[in-house]
């Protein structure tokens, strides 16, 4: 940097290469270019580079963490205040400029019911940063996911980061307003950003809303497992992800995959990958959506992969009455798992075009949709281990594999409202169904 003017020239390549994460193949719109903000920081000589401030793992009264300095004063202290929970505490970075910590602290804890963040202020010579965190546990205990030590059964949708009312990617805070607004409208306590990390704008609101997420990377359908350098590409996208949303609360899920094929070079490079996961943070629950299940019988289907050994949550995509059988081949269907593992059925549902009404067995329907549903999710219910559900998929997207004329055209349209807003049959029926598990009482399910 210099006095006066300054200018900052950037390149931007997506184009998509065999050994990429995502490869050649994806079910989404690849938009080109900049498709977020770009922020310029001004920072002091000696500055807070990163810090981690969230409840010791097993415990609801400390705070443990750390912080990371750089620069020459790399050793200058720090101080750690939360004002609200009357929490001050001086640290003394070692040589490196981490400073680690554990506290007591008595909070308030964050929940979808009861989403409270603190403010919490660091401060290191010059540098001064505010953050709202929230803190919350997430624990697995037998096939139940437990939320500040208690079962919750996780209400969900899936959504892409797709811009409601226009062609584009999502990126604003107006933008994440609407899209998780549906999203609480459906009656939901949690979302899943497929199949990529989403923008910051969501995470945050998802923070102050109280709806937890299921945070992902592109490791989509069939990549270059086998290749050195695509597994660095997809360790540094993970470690990216975690790095900027490791204080956000309602990030509960690491998943590190999409409907990926069985066979044992994948399960090599997705074994490191929930290791690496493990190691960035020890707090939250890795997961990954798969799709391989096996015919045990006429109506039974058995959900095996060898990558659930590796899971602490089990993630199910299966589409019953659109890629195969009918709904109501569903009312019959008994499901097996081969672990006992909390399970979310990451993905279930059928395309329809908004408006477009006729019988309940004519696809592309909104009634069609709307009987799918219905019937997946008296199916579903019965599951074994069942701790969520994220259907597919809040709204319509563009895609470049949808190209149905007519009826696609170039869009998923399985979306439960369309790109335009319109609600289908299907958002009031999950609509009800929720409100029936809330209504219900509990928390668990």
């Amino acid at each position: 940097m210099r006095e006066g003017g300054n200018f900052l020239i950037v390149e931007v390549n997506n184009t998509r290469r065999p050994d990429g994460v995502p490869g050649m193949r994806f079910d989404w719109w690849s938009y080109g270019g900049i498709t977020r903000d770009v922020e310029l920081v001004e920072v002091p000589e000696t500055f807070i580079q990163d810090y981690w401030v969230q409840l010791a793992r097993g415990s609801q009264n400390e705070i443990s963490g750390w912080v990371q300095l750089n620069g020459a004063q790399a050793r200058q202290q720090v101080t750690l205040e939360i004002p609200e929970a009357h929490v001050r505490e001086v640290l003394k970075p070692d040589f490196g400029g981490l400073a680690t910590f554990r506290i007591p602290a008595e909070l308030e804890l964050w929940s979808p019911e009861h989403p409270q963040l603190y403010d919490v202020v660091l401060k290191s010579g010059d540098d001064v940063i505010h953050d709202q965190i929230g803190f919350r546990t997430i624990e697995v205990q037998g096939a139940k996911i437990l939320l500040n030590g208690k079962p919750i059964f996780l209400r969900g949708i899936s959504m892409h980061e797709e811009a409601p009312f226009r062609e584009g990617r999502a990126f604003s805070a107006e933008d994440a307003q609407t899209l998780l607004g549906w999203v609480k409208e459906l009656g939901c306590n949690f979302v899943r950003f497929a199949h990529y990390p989403h923008n910051e704008n969501e995470i945050r609101l998802a923070d102050r809303m109280g709806l937890l997420v299921w945070s992902e990377i592109p490791v989509y359908w069939d990549i270059d497992w086998s290749n050195p350098a695509t597994l660095a590409n997809a360790q540094a996208q993970l470690r990216d992800m975690i790095a900027r949303d490791h204080n956000r609360a309602a990030v509960v899920l690491w998943s590190l995959s999409n409907e990926t094929p069985v066979k044992p070079e994948r399960l090599t490079f997705l074994t490191q990958l929930a290791q690496d996961a493990r190691e960035l943070d020890s707090t939250r629950l890795i997961t990954s959506a798969m799709n391989h299940v096996d015919d045990t019988g006429p109506n039974e289907r058995t959900f095996r992969d060898p990558l659930g050994d590796v899971l602490d949550v089990l993630g199910l995509n299966e589409y019953l009455g659109w890629y195969w059988g009918r709904p109501e081949d569903a009312d019959k269907m008994q499901w097996k798992s081969g672990w006992s593992k909390p399970l979310i059925v990451s993905e279930f549902g059928g395309g329809a075009v908004a408006g477009r009404h006729g019988e309940a067995d004519e696809r592309w329907t909104e009634e069609y949709q709307d009987s799918l549903f219905q019937h997946q999710l008296a199916m579903v219910e019965k599951m074994p281990g069942l701790a969520g559900i994220t259907p597919w998929v809040l709204m319509d997207f563009r895609s470049p594999a949808r190209m149905l004329p007519g009826v696609q055209d170039y869009h998923n349209r399985k979306g439960v409202i369309s790109n335009r807003g319109q609600r289908k049959l299907a958002f009031y029926m999950l609509q009800r169904f929720y409100r029936k598990i809330s209504e219900g009482g509990a928390q668990s399910h």
